[in-house]
């Protein structure tokens, strides 16, 4: 049997802005009101107000960051921002919802349609569509403890925006790439911190899996069954594979797969039912009465799109011309710090050069230690042969623990070098020999001892060649 897995994302962004959708609480990652702490650290039910409890006769007021962000991060996905959007009132009971509905969007979004490109697991190009770009409020949070189940709705009222994805998507692996890149993309915006250990990136994935004739029938689909709230890129990648393992498992005996609503456990490591799947009629969408419609004339749409910065696809783009190799230009774009951070090694470097120190000896943990600065000048004295390899090895040692490091010349002039040379040669007639009559492993020896003499000091090019000259 041939099977067509066809998966789709709804993807739910925390905006990081000052206060939250519709009320003027603290939404901040450091807010006022927890005296420093983080945000999510507040202690349960201070950061709310009448608003974003669901009173009744309270009113709402847009926050316009909000729907700037939600119009910026349509733009770099290649949507089209909507003349005219509104906001709908979504109707669902739950116990963190306090107005019994929440504020969204239904048929007019603020962005609709976009594509992402990525690099997928088998490092081909794909492109996956978006089907639209919308804003609404979350949710508060349920803590469940013991028998008991306790309410916080600090989270209640602050900006969620939702980017949906087609059913472009191949493989659990590629939803993992999809959501890195966009989490990438979010990043350089500076419109979510997008961690999602702390909520500010959930995932709700739909999956369906179909039994097929032809490989390339793009239009065959399964029936979806969407798993919710997946909180980690690793948990977005198990839950799709367990998933798709077993709607495979259900239609090999001949079964037959139920459209529903999964929830996910991660430390069994399975999906388990919910609910049947809703409908939009279930919702009893209507327009949100206490909100005016949008166009899109009040916002300044060249402003927005000026502020867009050089993605990380424009990045990689822009290091592969430089010569860096497809695998670091993957890993210097996927991060804005550490992107930044190439960016001021690179200026005072070759980017290769750059490149191969900041990803494979500095590493993330010691960009947040030794400046882009300090780097440069250690790596310039060594591309000028004023240090080896080693030494510089052992210089960036020490700048991440924190010592002060002074970069003079330390490297033995051509003269030492090369008596150093002809007392190794002097003392090593077998080696020698063997160079002359072609074994040029030998040679590695030989490098050996002088550096070994030098005490690391000698430049290991510098040697090569007066090595060569003395025993020709």
């Amino acid at each position: 049997m041939v099977f067509k897995t066809v998966i789709g994302l709804e993807i739910h962004v925390q905006l990081k802005t000052k206060s939250k959708m519709f009320c003027g609480c603290d939404n901040q990652p450091y807010a006022e009101a927890t005296g420093g702490k983080f945000a999510e650290e507040a202690a349960p039910n201070t950061l709310i107000c009448p608003i974003c409890m669901g009173y009744p006769g309270v009113l709402p007021m847009a926050n316009r960051q909000a729907i700037e962000w939600t119009i910026k991060t349509g733009l770099a996905l290649n949507s089209e921002i909507a003349e005219f959007s509104k906001f709908d009132r979504k109707h669902y009971f739950y116990p963190d919802l306090p107005k019994n509905y929440q504020i969204s969007q239904y048929d007019m979004p603020f962005a609709v349609g976009g594509k992402l490109e990525i690099r997928n697991e088998k490092l081909e190009r794909k492109i996956i569509k978006i089907k639209r770009v919308h804003l609404e409020e979350d949710a508060g949070k349920l803590i469940h403890a013991g028998d008991s189940s306790l309410v916080d709705l600090n989270r209640a009222g602050t900006p969620l925006m939702e980017v949906v994805t087609e059913p472009d998507i191949a493989s659990p692996a590629e939803a993992k790439i999809f959501m890195q890149e966009l989490r990438s993309i979010l990043r350089y915006l500076d419109v979510s911190d997008a961690d999602m250990e702390k909520g500010h990136l959930r995932c709700d994935a739909n999956i369906s899996v179909a039994k097929i004739q032809n490989p390339n029938d793009k239009f065959q689909m399964g029936t979806p069954v969407e798993i919710k709230n997946l909180n980690s890129f690793r948990m977005v990648e198990r839950a799709l594979i367990f998933e798709e393992k077993r709607q495979i498992g259900i239609i090999e005996e001949g079964g037959k797969i139920e459209k529903e609503t999964r929830g996910w456990n991660d430390q069994k490591g399975e999906s388990i039912p919910q609910r049947g799947k809703e409908f939009a009629q279930d919702y009893r969408y209507f327009p949100e009465p206490d909100l005016p419609p949008f166009e899109s004339i009040v916002f300044d749409l060249e402003k927005i799109k000026s502020e867009i910065p050089e993605l990380p696809a424009q990045k990689r783009k822009r290091y592969l011309a430089m010569g860096i190799k497809i695998q670091d230009a993957e890993i210097l774009a996927l991060d804005i710090k550490m992107a930044n951070y190439f960016a001021g090694v690179a200026k005072v470097v070759s980017p290769k050069l750059a490149a191969n120190w900041v990803i494979n000896e500095l590493k993330m943990d010691g960009i947040l230690i030794v400046s882009p600065e300090d780097l440069g000048q250690m790596l310039q004295n060594l591309e000028r042969g004023k240090i080896t390899g080693k030494m510089a090895k052992e210089f960036l040692a020490k700048m991440i623990a924190g010592e002060k490091v002074e970069f003079k010349e330390e490297i033995i002039s051509e003269n030492e070098t090369a008596r150093i040379i002809d007392k190794v040669i002097a003392e090593s007639p077998k080696p020698v020999a063997d160079i002359r009559t072609g074994k040029k492993q030998a040679l590695g020896f030989l490098v050996g001892q002088v550096m070994k003499k030098a005490s690391g000091k000698a430049n290991p090019t510098i040697v090569n060649k007066i090595l060569k000259e003395k025993i020709k």
